[in-house]
């Protein structure tokens, strides 16, 4: 099958489209023929092996999966002896560890759910890792409830896309943070209220959110705690992973419960879990029209390395979505 893959870690120049084995499935999995993948910072960061922190668990000289991506919709292709949920022909969405920059993926059933009727493929594919991490920002880490205030930092972005929707449909005010180009995508999302970080500060208004969700990660911590109420909460969803380093921007995630220590207000990191019950519960909210899939930009397989390098220059409103299909039929050379 045609895959998008890399033997050695670096820039988007090491991701070549190739032939490589369809995957075998066990007898928990699902083999998945892809129809669309997302694009997320952890692709980037399995790309380039930074931060290098992260090697731990990708491999520490070379990427133990060659295949690049995660997130996928897609229709089954063949199913395990011991899967009952799934059977040829299903539409699914999920998430996959065995690369969805691909023809053919193989899924864990745990992590598939069905594929919300409403949606294409393309907007399904901007649901499983973006989708799934704005929700536990919203409902576990922030427990946001109806009449709070809530700011999300990187409104306009994958993850910060689907939280002013969630928040919003959680009955918050909400109060969504981007730049000047994404003010009216913010607005249409829902937000009550918009800041353009360009123009003015996310503390503006002094301690007044009872919630704040930061997927931006390159604000300092006594920043955001300055636009806390007293015994506010602030959870930091995205860690600035192209910052450099051991652990690049995620050392504010790891400082967050030690300066919790010292003062009434809750700060949180979030590592997302990828459940099927959470693609569920997701499914419900963009049945019922609360949630809908905002995406950026698509491109073929074939230009995946174009995908990530747009990603890469920051600020995508939105998704960006790999296609895979006939445009995928061109190779590229070795």
């Amino acid at each position: 099958m045609k895959a998008i893959a890399q033997d050695v870690y670096g820039s988007a120049d090491v991701l070549r489209l190739r032939e490589v084995d369809q995957p075998s499935i066990g007898e928990d999995q699902v083999l998945v023929q892809v129809r669309a993948a997302g694009v997320d910072p952890g692709v980037w960061i399995c790309m380039t092996g930074r931060p290098y922190g992260a090697r731990v668990a990708f491999g520490l000289t070379r990427p133990r999966v060659a295949v690049r991506g995660r997130a996928l919709a897609g229709v089954v292709a063949a199913v395990g002896s011991g899967v009952r949920r799934f059977q040829p022909g299903d539409e699914v969405y999920g998430t996959s560890s065995s690369g969805t920059f691909a023809e053919y993926t193989a899924a864990s059933c745990e992590r598939l759910a069905p594929k919300p009727p409403r949606l294409s493929f393309e907007q399904a594919a901007a649901v499983p890792i973006s989708g799934v991490t704005a929700l536990e920002c919203v409902r576990d880490g922030g427990r946001v409830q109806a009449g709070q205030k809530v700011m999300v930092i990187g409104a306009a972005g994958g993850v910060g896309s689907f939280a002013v929707q969630i928040a919003k449909a959680a009955g918050a005010k909400v109060t969504g943070v981007c730049g000047t180009g994404k003010v009216e995508l913010v607005r249409s999302l829902g937000a009550d209220e918009v800041i353009d970080y360009t123009r003015e500060e996310v503390d503006r208004d002094g301690p007044s959110y009872d919630v704040i969700i930061d997927i931006a990660g390159c604000r300092p911590l006594s920043l955001l705690r300055r636009a806390l109420t007293p015994r506010g909460t602030l959870v930091l969803a995205g860690g600035g992973h192209d910052a450099g380093g051991l652990l690049g921007g995620y050392t504010r995630q790891l400082r967050a419960p030690l300066v919790s220590m010292f003062t009434r207000q809750h700060l949180r990191g979030l590592a997302s879990r990828e459940r099927s019950s959470e693609l569920e519960e997701l499914g419900q909210l963009i049945e019922s029209g609360a949630v809908t899939p905002v995406v950026d930009r698509t491109y073929p397989l074939a230009d995946a390395p174009d995908a990530i390098r747009y990603l890469a220059e920051g600020h995508p409103a939105g998704k960006i979505i790999i296609t895979v299909g006939s445009s995928a039929d061109h190779m590229t050379g070795d």
